[in-house]
């Protein structure tokens, strides 16, 4: 005998019933089954809808009844013969009269109890099952229709009721010997207690009846079928690739449905657990789908390969509550005195934690339980609350609990790490946790709005290690911004094959516009992605990726706006990531660098900002590395102006300075305005950021600039500033022969050396490391305890579009 139940979408309406009855006339060929069925889709609901209505004597509980006598009426009139309707038609108009007739009576006494209730709900079990019957009997199917609730005997806590597990197994045993049909229908969620007394066993209960019938009849199977292929890694609504699961212990069922997994009614495990009976979950709209089969079978072997996790669960719209006090420390009976009063009072706890200093107990019930919890536990503390000894309860809401579960987490090490470590990198703070000594599950609350983030963080660690999601939000799509997109659009492939890593561009902003794609814009999206933008401002820009809240987040500024640094601590504090070719945050005020820095620390997220330095040159990563292994740098000497060498290295005489400086900037590799970079402070930045990252506390005013350009050619435009370098060009040609006459060239060099810093135009010799630099390179000379008599140099292209963004992928990598 095989025991097979339908859910409410399953029996939603004529086209799915015909599903349905499509799977038992293939189950009923070689098995006798017992079909539990749901109410129609919807159809609880609104009685429970109608009767509040009527018990705040609002009248439109009338059109809501009408509307669920219609729909029945419309079921029969599509499923059952034309010639035979007509007493099912009476029969339905019958019940609905009885209903009518108890909605007026709440109507007129105002009242609503359980009791009422479970009578009420029962109404949309019985119709759908008689009705389903009927069908089946009428398509010449060996079919009954069993009152289940006649044989199943449950307390009198109406809307909740235990079983009684010796007198229902009885009933069911004889009921089966006695009528031998090859199917029988019966109403799920309804049962009656020792009175007569209609009875529930509360939302999802139809479940449960299923379980408690496969467990009387020693059933070769239960089947459960919905609206899913059986039971999913994550809620899909969740996370969109999460898996069906093929296999699953009762255990890690139980608790992955506890905490919030729809497809299974959590009491409904035990029954069939304890005679071990096969669960399978099944999809009626897809019933060539596997599925997933709940039973004991489960390899209790730390085998590395398999699955570590089961599943990732959730429950929403959780509260917190908080006793504590020094009297509780070393009382005995102050948990059973917490949890005796919130028994009393029929309130749920779903996660206990404790510290272990006895100092405080935290609870978490549903959310619309915890005022009324707040007054049981304050109530029952009051003399403890009077005199000190505990505090009144704290409160906190807007809480979601996320449990990862899995058989196969027990006695391997490292789970709680490798869980924590990926939720604290994105920023998601846990306020409570909980783990059993089972070791199958982990429990934690954290904040309702972290839930979709922490979901798939989890899923993604557990589940998808092949490849890992990384959003990316550009600010700024200059020369430097469209050459990283375009490296992003090229490498993305090779990164998903060989580095397991996906690249989104999620958001893209510029001065003008900003817009956003959680699944990434393409590229093809990428070419006119500023149609579709809405008006940008950096703040906003920032607050709508915080509002997004997607993990593996990374900000990225290629701007040279002194304004977008603004957002840098806000986005560190949420843990986001930032890679950052602006030089404006690491040269602030120091202040603000040792917080930026500190802020990145303490939140486990990443700053780097390589590409402050020598663009694609690893100059600050080798510092890093110097500093981390122990060495100590004792002076720098530098040319850290690509555009100042391309200048220099360019002016030999036979053109004036302006049409070099014109040709730099024509060629991109000086700032819109050259200015910024021939005064030199761009130049005083970096040695700046690089005595910074090699220990030095340096403020920028603290470097001396020897400045080579007049100072009228810094007033007014740009254009003035050329017209100015036209005036000064016989200024310029002296500069040029004094380096000369002593065989010499010009080279704008920036120094640090016993904790003080300068830049300035100098005259390279020709047995120097500077002499011999061409182009746009950049040149950075170390000198440190351990390279004391021979340099340590590194040397390469120090400017330009492509290897700067070269210089910000890389740092993009190094932040994921």
């Amino acid at each position: 005998m095989k025991v097979l139940k339908f859910g409410g979408t399953s029996v939603a309406n004529a086209r799915n019933i015909l599903l349905v009855e499509n799977i038992i006339k293939k189950e009923s060929v070689q098995n006798r089954v017992i079909v539990v069925v749901s109410a129609l889709h919807g159809v609880t609901d609104n009685l429970i809808k109608a009767a509040e209505y009527a018990s705040i004597k609002d009248e439109n509980y009338i059109p809501l009844i009408k509307d669920l006598e219609e729909k029945h009426l419309e079921l029969v009139k599509e499923l059952i013969p034309v010639l035979e309707q007509s007493s099912w038609l009476s029969f339905v108009k019958k019940h609905f009269n009885d209903m009518e007739d108890i909605f007026n009576g709440i109507f007129v006494l105002g009242e609503f109890t359980d009791k009422i209730r479970d009578r009420i709900t029962s109404y949309g079990e019985f119709l759908s099952s008689n009705i389903i019957a009927a069908r089946l009997q009428y398509q010449n199917l060996d079919c009954l229709w069993m009152n289940a609730p006649d044989l199943i005997r449950t307390d009198s806590n109406f809307s909740n009721a235990k079983v009684d597990f010796d007198i229902t197994d009885i009933n069911l045993k004889n009921y089966t010997a006695v009528h031998t049909s090859q199917i029988a229908i019966a109403p799920g969620f309804i049962a009656k207690d020792q009175n007569g007394n209609t009875t529930t066993l509360g939302r999802g209960g139809s479940d449960y009846t299923a379980a408690i019938i496969a467990a009387a009849v020693s059933a070769k199977e239960l089947q459960i079928w919905t609206d899913v292929s059986g039971m999913m890694t994550a809620d899909p609504r969740l996370v969109s690739n999460a898996k069906p699961i093929p296999e699953i212990s009762y255990h890690e069922a139980m608790e992955l449905s506890h905490f919030g997994a729809k497809v299974l009614y959590p009491p409904s495990i035990q029954p069939v657990m304890v005679k071990n009976i096969n669960l399978i979950i099944k999809n009626t709209f897809d019933p060539n789908a596997h599925g997933t089969l709940v039973s004991h079978k489960v390899n209790t072997q730390a085998d590395e390969k398999q699955q570590t996790a089961a599943g990732v669960s959730n429950m929403s719209h959780i509260a917190l509550l908080t006793l504590e006090g020094s009297g509780m420390v070393g009382i005995p009976g102050i948990s059973a005195k917490l949890f005796q009063c919130l028994s009393f009072e029929k309130i749920n706890v779903i996660l206990i934690t404790q510290s272990s200093s006895e100092h405080s107990i935290t609870i978490a019930v549903n959310e619309k339980d915890v005022f009324h919890a707040e007054n049981a536990v304050n109530s029952s503390f009051a003399d403890d609350i009077k005199l000190h000894r505990t505090s009144p309860v704290q409160i906190e809401t807007g809480l979601s609990i996320v449990a990862l579960v899995g058989e196969n987490m027990k006695n391997r090490s490292g789970i709680s790490a490798k869980m924590f470590g990926c939720l604290g990198n994105n920023g998601i703070n846990i306020r409570a946790i909980a783990q059993g000594s089972s070791e199958r599950n982990i429990s934690i609350v954290i904040s309702e709005k972290d839930t979709r983030k922490a979901v798939n963080v989890l899923h993604e660690e557990f589940f998808e290690s092949e490849i890992k999601q990384v959003h990316l939000y550009l600010c700024g799509t200059g020369n430097v911004g469209s050459k990283l997109v375009q490296q992003i659009y090229e490498q993305n492939q090779y990164l998903r094959e060989n580095h397991l890593i996906n690249l989104r561009i999620s958001g893209i902003s510029n001065s003008r516009k900003m817009f956003f794609a959680d699944q990434g814009i393409s590229e093809s999206e990428f070419a006119n992605w500023n149609e579709k933008g809405v008006e940008a401002s950096i703040h906003g820009f920032a607050e709508e990726i915080i509002s997004r809240n997607l993990r593996n987040s990374v900000f990225i500024d290629v701007t040279a706006s002194s304004e977008v640094p603004e957002v840098y601590e806000s986005l560190l504090k949420r843990s986001i990531n930032i890679v950052a070719c602006n030089k404006i945050a690491a040269s602030s005020d120091f202040e603000q660098y040792t917080l930026l820095k500190n802020t990145a620390r303490n939140h486990s997220c990443k700053f780097y900002f390589e590409t402050n330095v020598g663009a694609g040159l690893p100059v600050i990563g080798t510092i890093n590395d110097l500093m981390k292994s122990g060495d100590k740098i004792t002076s720098i000497q530098a040319v850290l102006s690509g555009t100042l060498n391309f200048v220099f290295n360019n002016y030999d005489g036979s053109r004036t300075f302006s049409e070099v400086v014109a040709q730099a900037q024509k060629e991109g590799y000086t700032e819109p305005d050259p200015r910024l970079d021939l005064t030199g402070t761009d130049v005083a930045r970096k040695i700046l950021i690089l005595a910074r990252e090699a220990g030095y506390p340096l403020q920028f005013e603290d470097i001396e600039n020897e400045s080579f350009l007049p100072e009228e050619c810094l007033l007014g435009s740009v254009e003035d500033f050329y017209l100015k370098l036209t005036d000064y060009e016989e200024h310029f040609k002296n500069l040029l022969n004094n380096a000369k006459k002593e065989g010499n060239i010009l080279k704008y060099t920036a120094e640090f050396k016993d904790g003080k810093a300068k830049v300035g135009l100098q005259h390279a010799a020709p047995d120097s490391d500077l002499y011999h630099l061409y182009g746009k390179d950049n040149i950075v000379i170390f000198k440190t305890l351990r390279y004391s008599e021979q340099p340590l140099v590194v040397k390469g292209a120090g400017a330009g579009a492509e290897v700067t963004a070269s210089g910000v992928f890389a740092d993009i990598m190094r932040s994921v």
